[in-house]
């Protein structure tokens, strides 16, 4: 996690994102008129509004950077939509339907979907903190690309008799809006565990190469049989056999992720304070997703949202210093890594001094930035090795 104030890049980058999903939304108008995407736009909404909220709360012990978060939806809604259009289209003419939803599809929709994983993965490695981080992304892409698959297929529906679509909402809209975010996850599972190995390079690389593809041909796999479920007949088995029991264990294995994060982050309080990063009385404030809440409903009362913000600023930046803590503890941190800890000290003390003394214990202040000690001389940082 970085900050989360975006720059003009990333503005210019969301809108270069935005327009393919236009285009997307364009052709599905002329494809079945703009009353039935309408009615299917309507519909689509329902669905994507929990799967997206679910993701976001999962996120929320290390929050990703909000302009990322968007830009996944949008790549899934946009550019994973027209390249999987274009090539399903080609083979349902080669090959039929059925070998475009078995065969096709699942190949082409996973790989562009997961290119946006594989591409933070080569160039924003440190958004990528381990399986959670790369699951919260992964149903991002995939809940924007079932949203525009939905407006198709509502609309569609609407377009026929107009009752149809009831039934199709209740298929794609209730019983499954998870299926594209769990397919995906398997490859965000992968890329996680390798955002969380050492730098890529010579053999290693070929090593973790091999946790992604593993990872993509897991969720081609899923994709394929939930696609050839639904052409057979097969599907009401399929879901509650295979997919109930994936969707449970992808929940348990996020949740228990979360405790583990949660305890690492608690485990590096002590160090921070005794570093001087953060007041000893916050140990326990830092501690628990509940402390925080707590800290900022009270900063808020007396305050205001603006001095709220500041706090929760200074949560996030603690968690990020408690994650690169962690790659150095654990012997993964990069070459980059000592650049990442100057870039989130700073922004400790910057958030540090926006925030304001209501709310901290005892009406105590975060510490001042002259008690912040020196940039470590090593080539990573962590409290137990600050240069004397």
């Amino acid at each position: 996690m970085t900050s989360h104030r975006p720059a003009l890049p990333a503005v210019l980058g969301l809108i270069a994102l935005a327009v393919p999903v236009l285009v997307a939304l364009g052709l599905i108008s002329f494809t079945i008129g703009g009353a039935a995407e309408l009615a299917g736009l309507t519909a689509a909404v329902f669905p994507v509004l929990p799967v997206v909220t679910a993701f976001l709360w999962v996120d929320r012990w290390e929050p990703e950077p909000p302009q990322l978060l968007l830009a996944a939806f949008l790549w899934g809604a946009g550019i994973s939509v027209l390249g999987a259009s274009l090539v399903n289209d080609i083979a349902t003419t080669g090959g039929g339907d059925q070998v475009a939803a078995v065969i096709s599809a699942p190949f082409v929709e996973e790989a562009l979907k997961g290119a946006f994983l594989v591409g933070l993965l080569c160039l924003r490695r440190r958004e990528l903190d381990g399986m959670v981080d790369g699951v919260v992304y992964a149903g991002l892409v995939a809940a924007g690309f079932a949203f525009i698959e939905n407006i198709l297929y509502f609309g569609r529906a609407f377009a026929i008799d107009g009752g149809n679509i009831a039934t199709v909402f209740v298929i794609r809209g209730v019983l499954s809006p998870f299926a594209h975010p769990v397919f995906t996850a398997v490859t965000g599972i992968a890329v996680g565990l390798v955002a969380r190995r050492r730098n890529l390079a010579g053999g290693v690389l070929v090593h973790r190469v091999s946790y992604v593809v593993a990872g993509y041909l897991g969720a081609v796999g899923l994709h394929a049989l939930w696609n050839a479920s639904a052409g057979l007949g097969y599907l009401p088995a399929v879901y509650g056999v295979i997919m109930v029991p994936l969707f449970g264990g992808l929940i348990a294995l996020v949740m228990r992720q979360r405790r583990r994060e949660q305890r690492m982050v608690s485990a590096a309080l002590p160090g921070f304070a005794s570093a001087g990063w953060i007041a000893p009385t916050e140990v326990p404030l830092l501690a628990s997703q509940s402390g925080r809440r707590g800290w900022r409903d009270e900063v808020r009362r007396r305050s205001g949202d603006g001095a709220a913000g500041a706090v929760h600023d200074y949560q996030n930046a603690v968690t990020e210093l408690a994650f690169l803590s962690d790659r150095v503890e654990r012997g993964t941190a990069s070459p980059d890594t000592r650049r990442w800890h100057h870039e989130a000290l700073a922004e400790l003390k910057s958030a540090r001094d926006r925030a304001t003394a209501p709310g901290a214990p005892g009406g105590q202040q975060p510490p001042s930035a002259s008690q912040a000690p020196r940039i470590f001389r090593g080539e990573a940082a962590h409290p137990k090795e600050r240069s004397p």
